[in-house]
C-alpha cells in the first residue's frame, strides 16, 4: 500500500536553514511548504491542512509563538514544533503551552527528524491537542466550532469568528485575568489597528448573551486597568 502523503509546513526566515531543513523532510519523504515570515507562515498555516508545522519563533511580522496562538484560537489543532534559541523559562512555558514541543538553536538534524517523526505518528494516531469546542456554564452552551451559542433564556446567537476566537481564549482559562493588549495580539493580531475599547465592546455583547444581569456580570469580569477575566 502507498504510503499517505504527509505534509509539513516549515516557517524559517534564515535562508540556509531553511533549505537544509526542507531538504531534509524531502529526503525523507515528505511534502514540505515554505514561508519565510510570520504573516505568510499564518496564512499558509490557515489555508491548508499540514500534519506538522515547523515554526522558528523569532520571525518578521509574527512571532512563531503567536502563529501558533492565533492559529490555537482559530480552532486549527495542528502539531507545532517550535526551533528557538531562547532558554528564557518564560519562553520554554509559554511554548510548550500553546505548541506541542520545541528543539533549541543550534540543533543536530537527526534530532530533529526523530522528533518530527514522532509528531507525525501522534497525528496519525489521533490529535495531538484537542481544543475543546462545547462549553456551558449558568445554562448557556456555547459549540465554538458550529460558531453557535445558546443563551440560558433560550435565545440563539450566531457567533461571529472574532467572537468565537475570543470566547475561545477567555473560556480555556477560566479564573485567570487576561489583558487587553493580549486579547487584541493574540484575536487581532499586528495586521489591524483595532483600540481597547473594541474589546471592551465585544464583552458588552458577551454579557448581553450569557449574563442574566449584564449590568451585574457573574462570568465575564472586568478587572480595572488590566483586562477581563471568565468565571464559569
Amino acid at each position: 500500500m502507498e504510503r499517505p502523503l504527509v505534509r509539513i509546513l516549515l516557517v524559517e526566515d534564515e535562508e540556509p536553514l531553511r533549505r537544509t531543513i526542507r531538504l531534509n523532510m524531502e529526503l525523507d519523504g515528505y511534502h514540505v511548504t515554505t514561508a519565510v515570515d510570520g504573516p505568510e507562515g499564518l496564512e499558509k498555516l490557515r489555508g491548508a491542512r499540514f500534519d506538522v508545522a515547523i515554526l522558528d519563533v523569532m520571525l518578521p511580522g509574527i512571532d512563531g509563538f503567536t502563529i501558533c496562538e492565533r492559529a490555537r484560537l482559530e480552532g486549527i489543532t495542528t502539531p507545532v514544533l517550535f526551533l528557538t534559541a531562547r532558554s528564557a523559562p518564560a519562553d520554554r512555558i509559554r511554548g510548550l503551552r500553546s505548541g506541542d514541543d520545541h528543539l533549541g538553536k543550534p540543533f543536530e538534524l537527526e534530532e530533529l527528524r526523530l522528533r518530527v517523526g514522532k509528531l507525525i505518528q501522534r497525528s496519525h494516531d489521533g490529535p495531538v491537542q484537542h481544543l475543546q469546542a462545547l462549553h456551558e456554564f449558568g445554562g448557556n452552551r456555547i459549540d465554538l466550532n458550529a460558531f453557535e451559542a445558546v443563551g440560558a433564556d433560550g435565545r440563539r446567537h450566531a457567533l461571529s469568528q472574532r467572537e468565537a476566537m475570543l470566547l475561545r481564549l477567555l473560556l480555556d482559562r477560566p479564573g485567570e485575568v487576561v489583558s487587553r493588549e493580549e486579547i487584541l495580539q493574540k484575536v487581532w493580531g499586528y495586521d489591524v489597528y483595532p483600540t481597547t475599547r473594541t474589546v471592551d465592546n465585544f464583552i458588552v455583547a458577551f454579557r448581553k448573551y450569557f449574563e442574566s444581569e449584564p449590568r451585574d456580570p457573574q462570568h465575564f469580569i472586568n478587572i480595572r486597568g488590566v483586562g477581563y477575566k471568565f468565571v464559569p
